[in-house]
C-alpha cells in the first residue's frame, strides 16, 4: 500500500485500525511473539506507518492495553447504568447484566486476551504498573459503582479470568472434542455460549 494511500484515511481512524489489528496479533501470538510488521500487515498498511505513529512496540501495546480496559469500563458502567444501585445496594440482575457485558467484548477481537497478555507480562517494568492499574480500575468499578462487596467482585473476576483462559485455549473450537469441554464451557458463558462459539469461529474464518 502506498504512503499516499495510507495517509487519505483520517490519523484517529488510522489509529483505531492499527489497535485493533494490534489487539489481535498480540492476543493471538502474546507480547514477545508479536511484531510491528504482524501488525501493520493484520492492518493493511507499511510497518514504517506503525513505527511513526506509535514509535516502539512497547508503547503500541501500552495503547492496545489501554484500549481494551476502557472498552471495559465503558461496557461495566453502561451495564450499570441499566441497573444502577439503590443506595448503594446493587439490584438483582446487575451481575448477570455485567457478565453479559464482559462476555459481548469477544465480537471486538482481541479485547479479552490482550488484557491476558497485560497480566502475563505483570514482571514487565512498564506494562506491569499499567496492567495492575487497569485490574485495580475495575476492581474499584465493581466495588464502589457497581456496589458489590469485595468478596463477590473476588468471585466475578475469577469467573472472568476463567472466561478468558477459555478463551485463550481456544476451547470454543474444541467444543465437540470432549463432553467436558462443552460442560465447562456451558458453565462459564451460559446464556452468552452461542454467541461465543459464532463469534470464535467467524473471527477464525477471517484470520
Amino acid at each position: 500500500m502506498s504512503e499516499t494511500t495510507t495517509e487519505r484515511i483520517p490519523a484517529a481512524l488510522r489509529r483505531e485500525q492499527i489497535l485493533a489489528a494490534a489487539s489481535r496479533v498480540f492476543g493471538e501470538r502474546g507480547y514477545a511473539g508479536a511484531t510491528t510488521d504482524q501488525i501493520a500487515r493484520a492492518a493493511g498498511i507499511s510497518q514504517p506507518y506503525v513505527v511513526r505513529m506509535f514509535g516502539t512496540k512497547e508503547n503500541l501495546f501500552l495503547e492496545v492495553l489501554e484500549r481494551a480496559q476502557i472498552k471495559l469500563a465503558f461496557a461495566f458502567r453502561a451495564a450499570i447504568a441499566d441497573f444502577p444501585p439503590v443506595d448503594g445496594v446493587p439490584p438483582e440482575g446487575l451481575s448477570a447484566r455485567l457478565g453479559a457485558a464482559y462476555v459481548d467484548l469477544i465480537e471486538d477481537r482481541g479485547i479479552l486476551l490482550s488484557l491476558m497478555q497485560g497480566f502475563i507480562s505483570g514482571h514487565d517494568p512498564v506494562i506491569g504498573p499499567r496492567a495492575r492499574e487497569g485490574f485495580l480500575a475495575t476492581y474499584r468499578i465493581l466495588r464502589d459503582e457497581a456496589g458489590f462487596a469485595p468478596d463477590y467482585v473476588r468471585v466475578f473476576l475469577a469467573d472472568g479470568m476463567l472466561m478468558n483462559t477459555l478463551l485463550a485455549l481456544q476451547m470454543p473450537d474444541a467444543i465437540d472434542d470432549d463432553p467436558a469441554t462443552r460442560e465447562i464451557l456451558a458453565c462459564a458463558f451460559q446464556s452468552k455460549l452461542d454467541l461465543v462459539i459464532d463469534v470464535t469461529a467467524a473471527q477464525k474464518e477471517d484470520a
